[in-house]
């Protein structure tokens, strides 16, 4: 067995030396393969790859404002659900802290509210009784003022009235003293009382984020697990945010397909274009599609992949629910339009000579770059907007990379490559 396989590599290796001989000997010309351009139907189509989603889905978010929780346990994605079932708890940890905090505020405001209440009530009181005081001192010194002069001396009688004086001020200034702290200490208590508010709004808000850490299905359906832009599902004891939508309750009678097409090859994409979508996991005829929104600009669908895709969306001529769920991959074609009567080429016909298209035409016998400028684009495929005419045959390799190359026998015929 051994000596007839060997025998049998020996003589495949010699055949091959042999033909490479014939080819190779001198005066035998390599043939350039030809094609005879003539006017046809450019199709302009592309394939993208996406997923199917609904047109209209209730969101699942996260309650409250301005606060952060975890995820503490989570439905399975996809998962059936009736209205009112759980879908996503969220860690009260976080809340609980928040609500002890609350009443803790709370408390402090209160005691500190009996703490002012009882200072201020003491100097005001002791306030009062010296505003008593002053004035019986100045109902004294009015009643026993010295003002006869003949039983009294002139200093005695300026004393009587200093005195009066004295005690008069003395009264202005307890009672004034007083109508001061009494209006310190409501104004004490008025700040006592918004921390006393503050605080309760805090625990106000604790207890309503306690009472919604359950996130529950609004209506029957399925849970659809919201992705971020990077195509990660939510995590148990991820981070999340007011508002933030972690999950959606989608209507299965409506769907649509979310597709990602390559950026060199979204030219022509616009709204309306005529499209078909296929369902990787059934098969079947595909289902008949249109073109309903496209991005403005183009992103990369993974991080740190610098390829950059234009995302549509495809609104489908019907819906299966037996069949078709959100998440489903489907692979698109999307019709981009197409150029009539246009002269094409294939695209490794076409080289590039210090920056510009040519195109290798037969002329007498020979083959020579004829500069030509480029139209619409299509797989394998390219139409020549100017630089040549119908029935002119070009190379469809690089006749100067092949030394004492001569053109085919018969140029009526394409070879490699399509019209």
């Amino acid at each position: 067995m051994k000596r007839w396989l060997a025998g049998s590599l020996t003589a495949v290796a010699l055949a091959a030396l042999a033909l490479g001989a014939a080819f190779l000997r001198p005066g035998r010309a390599a043939v350039v393969p030809t094609l005879v351009v003539k006017k046809a139907h450019l199709a302009r189509t592309v394939r993208a790859e996406g997923v199917l989603k609904a047109v209209e889905a209730t969101p699942v978010r996260v309650p409250g404002n301005d606060v952060s929780l975890k995820i503490g346990w989570m439905i399975e994605d996809g998962s059936p659900v009736k209205a009112g079932d759980v879908v996503i708890r969220l860690d009260p940890s976080g809340t609980v802290k928040l609500l002890a905090e609350g009443r803790a505020a709370r408390a402090t405001a209160g005691f500190r509210g009996d703490k002012e209440s009882a200072e201020s009530g003491a100097i005001v009181a002791n306030l009062g009784r010296d505003a008593e005081q002053a004035r019986r001192e100045r109902t004294t010194a009015e009643t026993f003022q010295s003002r006869d002069p003949e039983l009294f001396s002139r200093q005695e009688i300026i004393e009587a009235d200093i005195d009066v004086g004295l005690a008069t001020q003395k009264e202005k200034h307890a009672t004034s003293s007083r109508s001061e702290r009494v209006g310190l200490a409501r104004t004490s208590r008025d700040l006592v009382a918004l921390e006393g508010k503050k605080a309760q709004l805090k625990i106000d808000k604790a207890e309503r984020e306690l009472a919604a850490l359950e996130l529950k299905a609004p209506h029957d359906g399925i849970v659809v697990l919201k992705r971020n832009w990077r195509g990660e599902l939510p995590q148990v004891g991820q981070v999340v945010w007011s508002t933030q939508t972690l999950a959606e309750i989608p209507d299965m009678t409506r769907l649509e397909a979310e597709i990602w097409v390559l950026e060199a090859d979204a030219g022509g994409l616009a709204p309306g274009r005529p499209a078909t979508v296929s369902l990787e996991a059934h098969s079947g005829s595909p289902l008949p599609a249109k073109v309903k929104t496209v991005d403005s600009l183009a992103r990369p669908r993974l991080r740190n992949v610098p390829i950059q895709y234009f995302g549509a969306v495809l609104s489908l001529s019907s819906t299966d629910p037996v069949r078709m769920k959100p998440g489903e991959r489907v692979a698109a074609t999307l019709d981009l339009g197409g150029v009539e009567e246009a002269l094409v080429v294939p695209r490794h016909a076409v080289f590039e000579r210090n920056g510009k298209a040519v195109v290798y035409r037969r002329s007498k016998g020979a083959f020579s770059p004829v500069p030509v400028t480029l139209g619409a684009a299509a797989l394998g495929r390219v139409a020549i907007a100017s630089g040549l005419a119908e029935g002119d045959v070009i190379a469809l390799v690089d006749p100067e990379e092949s030394p004492g190359a001569a053109p085919s026998p018969a140029p009526g015929s394409p070879v490699g490559g399509t019209s």
